[in-house]
């Protein structure tokens, strides 16, 4: 049943009583119970600073116990034909259309981007779950015959047990179905940890999970912070661990549970370059990075960053951005007007105000300044902000701002464009505003980053793609999303097999 008891997962209306509301519970072993953590951190609409909800600061023991069940559940589950572990994900998929729109909300009012991107985020996580629809024939292994005179070889995939997944806050409802859904349906059995801070968005899809018939054990959810992250690293009986964060995070993740014997990936942060020619078509460019940059407030691994604008498009295009960005609207993010949502928390804010303030200081020019404006907001506000003449050695420039903000700077030729963005640590995305098919496939031949878009902002590969950066970007040796995943998530078993023939028989 539902983890509220009687009701669907609610958040708080302006006139009720705060004070009472209740922790979300975890859901281990088809159950929802209280977790052993007494202490909760608040769920704050960032929107309005409302309190929604409150997360328990789970303990080791809730990990523990989590890890029983599903190691207990993957006796069967494991044994379970893929056709029919399919069909609970047949049954998920429409439930999760069916009740799409209150996902949506519930992803805005406690991550506070707009209800569009919102609903883009459901979507996503929705194709994921269509994606592992097709485990029969993802599953599906080799088979050679006479590798050897009278020998054959046959290669199959098997599930390893238990997996786990840490997922952050700027997707509530997609980042969790990049992992599990390809993990359980490839025979595993799964623990999820949704970040402490948007815990409400993936109670509702648990509720959704036990309505389609999944059996207990198969999927658990285990809320808390630094000590169930730290529990999920080192158990002994957990295979595996996807992570979605920082870097530094990422890198401690994959440090860690390396360490312990564990299959890991871990995506890291960015800084995605997008680089702009005087022959690519000036409006599109203009609206695709001024929507990348601010999509989400800023808040996603995949937003351009610093924009290198190649010979004399610069002033072109900066004049072009600059109106732009005064046309957005900043607002309730289910306000149908609002084109960007707040960022996710004061300390979010402050961090973003913060290498603004760095780049004036170390010589950029601020053309437009988000910081201003938003003194009568409720929320944790921020529009967009253009900050022209950066360079290289910069922070706005080395570091990931997740926030509205968009970084010019000019350089000569392309050549130069893509030995800048190469010099960066990070290796996730990178994106080139052309006409031109040579540049294009130049670009995509030289750049680093593993994801490229060709006058696409935020080139995020759909389900049945592999999606994962590179250098600082990803720790690990096999990505996310479809044939990869399956790759990640089983092993591959090996029999090289003769008969000889039976003299009495034939």
């Amino acid at each position: 049943m539902p983890q509220n008891q009687n009701e669907k997962t609610a958040i708080m209306s302006p006139d009720e009583n705060v004070k009472n509301v209740s922790p979300v519970k975890n859901y281990i072993n088809g159950k929802w119970i209280e977790s052993l953590g007494k202490e909760s951190l608040d769920v704050i609409n960032p929107a309005n600073k409302q309190l929604i909800g409150k997360c328990p600061i789970g303990k080791k023991e809730d990990v523990d116990s989590a890890v029983i069940a599903a190691k207990e559940a993957f006796k069967t589950w494991r044994q379970t034909p893929v056709i029919d572990r399919a069909q609970v994900f047949f049954k998920l998929k429409t439930l999760l259309e069916k009740n799409s729109e209150d996902l949506a909300r519930l992803c805005t009012q406690e991550n506070g981007k707009t209800l569009v991107e919102s609903r883009g985020d459901v979507r996503r996580g929705i194709q994921m779950i269509e994606t592992a629809c097709g485990m029969p024939t993802l599953l599906m292994g080799k088979s050679s015959e006479d590798i050897a005179s009278g020998i054959d070889c046959h290669a199959i995939r098997r599930p390893m047990g238990v997996f786990a997944a840490i997922t952050p806050f700027n997707f509530p409802p997609m980042v969790p179905f990049w992992f599990w859904p390809f993990a359980v349906a490839s025979g595993n059995t799964f623990i999820l940890k949704p970040s402490e801070r948007v815990p409400l968005t993936q109670v509702r899809v648990f509720e959704l999970i036990e309505e389609a018939g999944m059996p207990k054990g198969v999927m658990n959810l285990v809320h808390g912070s630094k000590e169930v992250v730290n529990s999920i690293c080192s158990h002994p009986d957990i295979a595996g661990l996807s992570f979605v964060g920082s870097t530094p995070v990422a890198k401690y993740v994959y440090q860690t549970a390396a360490s312990h014997g564990k299959r890991v990936q871990a995506l890291g942060g960015a800084k995605n370059f997008m680089v702009v020619l005087p022959d690519a078509n000036l409006d599109l460019a203009v609206k695709t990075v001024f929507e990348s940059c601010t999509g989400c407030a800023g808040q996603r691994c995949l937003a351009g960053s610093v924009i290198l604008c190649v010979g004399d498009v610069y002033s072109k295009f900066q004049e072009a951005i600059v109106k732009k960005a005064k046309e957005a609207i900043v607002g309730d993010g289910l306000d149908s007007l609002t084109t960007i949502g707040p960022v996710i928390s004061e300390e979010a804010r402050t961090r973003v105000k913060g290498l603004i303030q760095s780049a004036s200081d170390e010589g950029g020019k601020i053309l437009l300044d988000g910081r201003e404006g938003v003194e009568n907001l409720k929320g944790y506000f921020l529009k967009p902000s253009i900050i022209s003449e950066v360079k290289k050695d910069m922070r706005v420039a080395k570091e990931e701002i997740f926030g509205p903000v968009i970084c010019l700077a000019n350089v000569k030729t392309l050549d130069d464009a893509i030995e800048w963005l190469n010099s960066s640590e990070y290796g996730n995305t990178a994106s080139l505003f052309t006409s031109s098919g040579a540049a294009a496939r130049k670009f995509s031949y030289e750049v680093d980053p593993s994801m490229i878009g060709i006058n696409i902002g935020v080139p995020a590969p759909m389900a049945f793609f592999s999606f994962g950066g590179s250098k600082a970007s990803f720790f690990g040796d096999v990505k996310a999303h479809g044939q990869a995943s399956v790759d990640f998530y089983t092993d591959t078993k090996v029999t090289v097999q003769r008969w000889v023939k039976d003299s009495s028989i034939w």
